[in-house]
């Protein structure tokens, strides 16, 4: 077998590894919050704390990519994560499996920070459109296997179970890797941004911890005010701090590249805009309007994740024979759509009427992905890939985070916190009044419009910028 194929096979297995175990958890996670007695702070960061660490390492992680070897980082990722998987399903308490979770999330970002630059450096420009499109359908097989495995496993083995999937996928995978991998890439030494990377820290923390403790009045809003306007202007210093070092870990100068930046603001306010659908549409689903169980509520989202799987590797293939603007407003478009129809869901609205803006939202995204990341890659020479890797993923990691702290700050503004419980626990309680539905769905129609003008937001760079014939591909 071609080394190329390889390292698409690995890197493919390892990321649907990863993306499975975040749909799995989601499914499950009402199930996973009665069985702990966790509290609602303890549940929102169950779910936030894995997203924020890998948004808060991914950028040192690539940079260490750049210095020791991609393979050498990818290898440790796919230990990491699957041993700390084994241990999340041992957790006792809310606080253990937030706990397991950060170890999880420092697997995850190694392998998300060095798989599509393992990729980029094993195929040539002609075929990399093609290579990355099929690693991104194992995202979406990931998602499609973790709603329906999730849902079954819950609802049979008991949520423990969703963790142990990981085992003997991970143990494989790093077998594998350990064997027939090999570096190709270049190495090139230097040191890490540590300054910048605890400016970075704080600031995502502050911004964060203003959200979810001011959200659920465990701090006065003053307060919460404060810890967010602080959070922003920190990553303000960030910004500044990454300018001014001399190996930075955010390389600022690559958003003198038009193409660069373009595709990263597009990425990142889409990750803003769908960050938060799964989560969201689990505590619909399972939740005080529909109450249903785990399995059917997987079932109900399988349509998302199906179009992603059909549409993205179709795009993948036309964006390496016609470019990816075209594709990438399209599917934007159709993405945007989607996320306006779901405005008009209703406590009674049933799968038929679930499916179609469901399956819009997935379809645009697949048209969208591979094609945008491709042309992020593209747009860098071989020796940044790592860096440019972890900022691009960095940047959908942060608005995935973003997406999940504002609709949990949404929910809980509207509802009061006794009644909130309710609505996470989902269809283990049954005594949610006609006032929390309403607010809930409200709450619902927000966030969703929300990701409607995020997305309108997205579609405007692509429209501006001129064909990317222009620009040289490395």
């Amino acid at each position: 077998m071609q080394y190329k194929w390889v390292a698409l096979s690995n890197t493919t297995i390892s990321i649907l590894m990863a993306s499975l175990d975040t749909n799995i958890l989601l499914i499950g996670l009402p199930t996973v919050v009665s069985d702990l007695h966790s509290s609602l702070i303890e549940t929102m960061w169950i779910v936030l704390s894995y997203g924020l660490v890998t948004t808060c390492v991914l950028l040192s992680f690539g940079r260490l990519a750049d210095m020791f070897g991609r393979v050498k980082l990818y290898n440790m990722g796919l230990v990491v994560f699957t041993i700390s998987s084994l241990f999340c399903s041992f957790a006792q308490s809310g606080t253990e499996l937030i706990l397991f979770r950060i170890f999880q999330a420092f697997g995850a970002a190694f392998l998300f920070s060095n798989s599509a630059a393992i990729l980029t450096d094993a195929f040539d420009a002609k075929e990399r459109g093609r290579a990355l499109g099929l690693n991104q359908i194992s995202i979406v097989i990931g998602s499609v296997l973790g709603l329906l495995l999730g849902g079954i496993l819950t609802e049979t083995l008991g949520w423990r179970s969703i963790f142990w999937v990981n085992v003997p996928i991970g143990t494989f995978a790093a077998i594998w890797s350990h064997k027939k991998m090999r570096e190709l890439g270049t190495i090139s030494g230097g040191s890490i941004d540590w300054l910048g990377n605890l400016v970075l820290v704080a600031g995502l923390l502050l911004i964060m911890l203003g959200i979810t403790t001011g959200s659920l009045q465990m701090i006065p809003s003053l307060l919460e005010v404060v810890f967010v306007v602080t959070g922003i202007g920190v990553l303000g210093v960030f910004a500044y701090v990454e300018s001014k070092v001399r190996q930075p870990m955010f390389d600022i100068s690559l958003f003198k590249n038009k193409f660069f930046s373009a595709g990263n603001f597009m990425i990142f306010l889409n990750a803003l805009a769908r960050g938060a659908l799964v989560l969201i549409m689990t505590f619909y689903l399972q939740g005080p309007s529909m109450r249903l169980g785990p399995f059917a509520a997987g079932i109900y989202l399988i349509p998302v994740s199906f179009t992603i799987a059909t549409f993205g590797p179709i795009s993948g293939w036309l964006s390496d024979k016609y470019g990816s603007r075209i594709l990438t407003i399209l599917g934007l478009s159709i993405s945007t759509v989607g996320f306006l129809v779901m405005t008009r869901i209703s406590p009674v609205t049933d799968f038929e009427g679930l499916v179609l803006p469901l399956a819009l939202v997935g379809a645009g995204f697949g048209i969208f992905a591979s094609p945008n990341r491709a042309s992020i890659m593209g747009s860098v020479p071989p020796q940044r890939r790592g860096v440019a890797a972890g900022m691009s993923t960095t940047l959908v990691t942060l608005g995935n985070v973003m997406s999940l702290g504002i609709s949990f700050a949404i929910l809980a503004h509207a509802i009061p916190p006794q009644d909130l419980e309710s609505v996470f626990l989902g269809s283990t309680v049954h005594n949610s009044s006609a006032v929390v539905i309403t607010n809930f769905i409200n709450s619902i129609h927000v966030i969703f419009y929300i990701s409607t003008f995020a997305l309108v937001a997205s579609i405007i760079p692509a429209i501006i910028l001129r064909r990317e014939e222009e620009h040289v591909i490395y």
